[in-house]
């Protein structure tokens, strides 16, 4: 039995309170002046001063590090290490457009995988090939297809697949929505030119996600709505949103948050192989990218995904919302796991549940990240030693 205890640990609710883990998960959450009875081997760690939230979910993670998962799907077990560092626990494997044969690959990669040293992936974002050619951002136009419902028949939950994004103005789209909710799977509208209409419609055979709103969709028009206007209309919806800086102004990012309220918004990072990189290229599917000072591009100027982690998102949405702590870290905690339904407590602190837990500073810095009650990452080593 391993045995850890996070002394004064300030919770969200403001208490100070002790956490007890035991063989990875959390067995007692006691006020500081309580009875709480600690193993005698267990290892004390003293949080003071540090907040203690559950670790980040990253529901759309390309790569990192270097690291592209379309291009070398196995690659999704080695980057945990550099997620943890941003926060992130747990995260989704994110597969661009790309072949018939690369999506299964992919598939296989997260069932054999080994265990990861940092943050888990706990199944896979399918983001494409079923995308609007006039809205494809990065991805390549010679993959993009039309709706195939026997290409995904074998995209469930237990495949691993958690997450399909999709245009849902594609002939045969919404039949193929309605198939794959009915299997749990998430179906997410992205990449689309759909109007309104289709968005009402496509919520109605089971959309449930937005695949970060705005970027690559028909801009928001006052006579003309867009998708992106049904989707925020619809509370059954949750709102994926990039909040790197780059990809929406604050000014959006405030009116999304004034306009669905909380517990509807969910940051990612959308991480590129060019996360925690030096300038250079790195690449995203079939695509090569340059990573410079303005984020991850093609060489058309394109956006191609982020080299930002999902802590600087929580850090942006606080700034440009001016919303409190408590908010802004359930955008990337409970709500991405509420929308996949995970269970273990992910997304939470919770008495049973996995001690994944991220600790930060007042400014919202990560100090430490624990996977399963092990540090796996930390600002001061000696400190966890």
């Amino acid at each position: 039995m391993s045995a850890v205890l996070l002394d004064n640990a300030c919770l969200l609710d403001g208490r100070s309170a002790r956490i007890l883990v035991v063989d990875g998960r959390i067995a007692a959450i006691d006020e500081v002046a309580a009875p709480l009875e600690v193993p005698p081997d267990a290892r004390r760690i003293n949080v003071a001063g540090l907040v203690t939230a559950p670790g980040f979910i990253d529901l759309q993670v390309n790569g990192a590090c270097g690291r592209d998962i379309s291009d070398d799907p196995a690659s999704m077990w080695a980057i945990g290490p550099t997620l943890a560092r941003h926060g992130v626990t747990a995260f989704l494997a994110t597969i661009v457009s790309s072949s018939p044969p690369r999506i299964g690959e992919a598939m296989e990669a997260w069932r054999r995988g080994p265990a990861s040293p940092g943050a888990v992936p706990i199944g896979l974002h399918v983001e494409g090939p079923y995308l609007s050619p006039a809205r494809a951002g990065a991805h390549r136009p010679e993959q993009l297809r039309a709706p195939d419902p026997g290409e995904a028949a074998g995209w469930t939950v237990e495949a691993g697949v958690r997450i399909v994004t999709l245009a849902p103005e594609l002939p045969g789209a919404l039949d193929l929505v309605a198939q794959l909710s009915a299997r749990g799977v998430v179906v997410a509208a992205g990449h689309t030119d759909a109007d309104a209409a289709i968005g009402r419609a496509a919520v109605e055979a089971g959309v449930r996600y937005a695949t970060h709103l705005f970027n690559a969709m028909r801009p928001l028009d006052h006579r003309v709505p867009s998708l992106a206007a049904a989707l925020l209309d619809d509370t059954r919806v949750t709102i994926g949103l990039i909040a790197d800086g780059l990809h929406v102004a604050p000014e959006m990012l405030a009116l999304v948050r004034r306009t669905i309220g909380p517990g509807r918004l969910s940051l990612v990072s959308d991480a590129t192989a060019g996360l925690d990189m030096a300038p250079g290229h790195v690449r995203l599917g079939d695509a090569e990218v340059v990573v410079g000072e303005d984020g991850a591009r093609l060489a058309d100027g394109t956006l191609a995904g982020s080299t930002a982690g999902l802590d600087v998102g929580l850090r942006t949405l606080v700034a440009a919302t001016g919303c409190d702590v408590g908010e802004a870290l359930a955008a990337v905690t409970s709500t991405p796991a509420r929308l996949l339904q995970l269970g273990e407590g992910r997304g939470r602190l919770e008495v049973g549940g996995r001690a994944d837990v991220t600790l930060l500073t007042e400014e919202l810095e990560v100090a430490a990240t624990l996977v399963a009650g092990e540090v796996v990452w930390s600002a001061e080593p000696a400190r966890w030693g």
